[in-house]
């Protein structure tokens, strides 16, 4: 035909992948070689397996990078707590917001915003760390907003009422600022008795 064009797929189509045969429907997307090809898992779920900073931030293929934390581990909220503590304390809120979703994924329905909150805390923490202000005043707002209705209960010993002031000072301290430190920002999860 005189309207096609080889785009170097095989089939008809424009150079920049455009369909010019007059049909409605979008050209097939060009094959992606595959090194270029998402890494999945046999459900055709995305796996990550580019190596990661501290931060969660992906390296380049073959750097050394940070472990991340195992998916779907069964842990008590004493536990999930701690090993969060843990890893804000050593800086990385990435992997604590990890440990804190799969909480939120296990949760009874009545703790679910609870976890969800807390993990949107660590990723706001992740964002600020990073330099990316507004995402992590956004998710600092959303975090906190999750855990008000909890005020009054305090499940696990959380310290709601600490997190949602560490939430409000991180937020004003991002306004116009760059990244902070992750260790040295770190929120205390629980109260000091718990």
């Amino acid at each position: 035909m005189a309207n096609e064009a080889d785009d170097g797929t095989g089939g008809p189509g424009s150079a920049d992948g455009t369909d010019t045969t007059g049909s409605d429907r979008p050209a097939a997307a060009p094959e992606q070689p595959t090194a270029l090809r998402r890494d999945r898992d046999e459900e055709g779920r995305a796996r990550s397996a580019r190596p990661r900073d501290g931060l969660g931030r992906p390296l380049p293929y073959g750097s050394p990078g940070v472990a991340r934390q195992p998916e779907g581990v069964s842990r008590t909220p004493a536990q999930s707590l701690a090993e969060a503590q843990r890893l804000l304390d050593d800086g990385m809120p990435f992997h604590a917001h990890e440990v804190l979703e799969d909480a939120w994924k296990a949760a009874p329905e009545a703790e679910r915003e609870l976890w969800r909150g807390l993990a949107q805390l660590a990723v706001g923490l992740t964002h600020a760390a990073r330099g990316n202000t507004v995402g992590g005043k956004a998710l600092l707002d959303r975090g906190a907003s999750a855990l008000a209705p909890y005020a009054e209960a305090a499940p696990h010993g959380i310290d709601i009422a600490g997190l949602l002031t560490w939430s409000r000072e991180l937020t004003g301290r991002l306004a116009g600022s760059g990244a902070v430190p992750a260790a040295e920002t770190a929120p205390r999860l629980r109260t000091a008795g718990a």
